[in-house]
């Protein structure tokens, strides 16, 4: 039985969506941990996956292991090929889908720094900007080239090759031009902010530009405060600058209201999955009552 405090919340998080003339999602880790993907965790996801490597190297985590020094590149490779198999290749999380069937007909836009797909699966590219990479693209390490490359394909041939911990020598990935090593399309020290980068930012940049003075909701999910300087505090500042602009953070643990924003915001300390899958049972009984 929901508490009727739990109730208003629901409600609140509806009408400040259905009244919204346009919609700002930020997504980041959290979405997908409650999903049930946690990149940080030694948990069944990790150890049905990436067992071997973290039997053989004492990995404890999905990102434990993107930032493990592997000895050669054929083990480094091995374990990043399972990393690109394994983000393609799970189901995509419940909260992800509720979320699509929630604001689908909304004018929404989906700013993320999640480098794992699970938005650009379910949500149409063009409306998609992922900020941080994609774990499914490859680039030079110099980098020598503004380009980057789709891997999934061949990650899949490489996970295929796999011996213990190690793949072939011969196939390890090369950059095209310069023969050099390559490197995820990730946030890193060596991360391309080229032509797609620039890409990303600019999609975003235009759908705030062309909604700044619509009625506009900033629904941060699962944001943490690892990076706050991505997605939360320009949210932050948009509601507070923007006269008809609400801002709706939920997580269980980081769901942060500025005082600024006190009568422009809601903050919800509660699982992001079960939130969604409520309010869209809410939204669709609510609109099979308006058929009636």
């Amino acid at each position: 039985m929901l508490t009727q405090q739990y109730q208003n919340i629901i409600g609140t998080i509806l009408e400040k969506i259905e009244e919204a003339d346009a919609i700002v999602v930020g997504g980041a880790a959290g979405m997908s941990a409650a999903g049930g993907y946690n990149w940080y965790l030694d948990d069944e996801n990790f150890r049905e996956h990436f067992n071997v490597f973290a039997e053989k190297y004492g990995i404890d985590s999905i990102f434990g292991g993107f930032y493990y020094k592997f000895r050669t590149e054929e083990e480094r490779w091995a374990y990043l090929a399972t990393l690109i198999n394994f983000v393609t290749e799970v189901p995509i999380g419940q909260p992800y889908k509720d979320l699509y069937e929630i604001i689908k007909d909304k004018n929404y836009y989906i700013l993320t720094t999640n480098q794992d797909t699970q938005f650009l699966q379910v949500f149409p590219e063009e409306k998609v900007s992922a900020i941080q990479g994609n774990w499914t693209y490859l680039q030079c390490s110099g980098p020598c080239h503004d380009g980057i490359y789709p891997y999934a394909e061949q990650a899949k041939e490489l996970c295929a090759h796999i011996d213990g911990t190690k793949i072939p020598s011969d196939m390890v990935p090369k950059c095209p031009e310069c023969g050099g090593p390559m490197e995820l399309w990730v946030r890193s020290f060596v991360f391309l902010e080229g032509e797609k980068y620039r890409d990303e930012h600019h999609k975003y940049r235009t759908f705030l530009l062309e909604n700044q003075n619509k009625k506009i909701l900033f629904l941060e999910l699962g944001v943490g405060q690892m990076t706050p300087m991505f997605i939360k505090e320009p949210f932050w500042n948009m509601t507070y600058t923007w006269p008809d602009a609400y801002y709706i953070t939920i997580n269980p643990k980081d769901a942060l209201l500025p005082q600024e924003l006190k009568n422009k915001g809601l903050a919800v300390h509660e699982d992001i999955a079960t939130v969604l899958s409520n309010v869209l049972t809410e939204q669709q009984k609510e609109r099979k009552q308006g058929a009636v």
